[in-house]
């Protein structure tokens, strides 16, 4: 019991330094650590740290070299400091998925809470990594150059910097989890999926609105203080939207086949 407090008083400890840090926002903080409880009811010390893995490396990144990217935020709805809503978008399944392994420990649930972390990191690292690429992203709708910060954009440094950072949620979650090697190209394959369906959920289906005042297209509804004119993708699939849902399918196609493969 006694352990068990001191965890959740690191869990809100770690919610605070993030607010500090300016990495979260007030809210953003409460979620984290209602996120970080969950992990550590189904998971443990263990999901903790991978979880930790996944909200430091990508708060790092989204501090790096953030004065190149300050143009690129005109146009993205996210910026460095995270709030409720993207905390929930890209650590809502996980803790979902904790809650049910608290009550269900099979292999496939271990499974997709690490697809989930690692879809996750895989597009915040591309997403952070790929805005600093020299060259224009390519659209993936057309096949032409488009402007950084384009949902549905992809480039040769945010491809590279999403399989690095798929790669590094799979090694770790095997190794400390004690998994097999089938199960780390698994999450590994898996998380990187989660990218590549956010980027096609961002081409197709993610909205995009055009500023009244100054013209710019923008994932923002309000821009120059007005809101502004939705020219693309449906009303309700924001980039939360996205970033939950491309996380969450790809953990479960994960489970999917971990099921069938090796449980059945």
């Amino acid at each position: 019991m006694i352990k068990t407090i001191i965890i959740i008083m690191f869990i809100i400890l770690g919610g605070i330094a993030g607010y500090r840090e300016r990495s979260l926002s007030g809210n953003g903080a409460t979620a984290a650590v209602i996120v970080g409880s969950a992990v550590f009811l189904g998971f443990g010390i263990k999901g903790l740290i991978l979880l930790g893995l996944f909200f430091i490396t990508s708060s790092l990144w989204s501090k790096y070299k953030s004065s190149v990217k300050k143009d690129i935020e005109e146009k993205i709805a996210k910026g460095a400091t995270r709030d409720w809503r993207q905390v929930a978008a890209n650590g809502g399944s996980a803790a979902l998925i904790s809650i049910i392994y608290y009550f269900q420990q099979d292999l496939f649930w271990l499974i997709g809470f690490i697809v989930c972390l690692a879809s996750a990191n895989s597009d915040t690292w591309a997403s952070e990594i790929g805005t600093l690429s020299k060259r224009k992203p390519v659209y993936i709708r057309t096949f032409k150059p488009i402007d950084k910060g384009t949902s549905g954009a992809v480039s040769s440094l945010g491809t590279t910097a999403a399989i690095f950072g798929s790669m590094l949620i799979a090694l770790a979650g095997t190794w400390l989890f004690h998994l097999q090697l089938f199960h780390f190209f698994i999450i590994f394959l898996f998380g990187f999926l989660g990218n590549v369906i956010d980027t096609l959920f961002g081409a197709f289906y993610q909205q995009v609105y055009i500023c009244t005042i100054c013209g710019i297209e923008t994932e923002k509804k309000v821009h120059c203080q007005k809101a502004g004119k939705r020219i693309k993708g449906f009303h309700i699939v924001d980039n939360d939207m996205v970033n939950f849902l491309s996380g969450l399918i790809a953990a479960l196609l994960s489970m999917i086949v971990i099921y069938y493969v090796t449980i059945r």
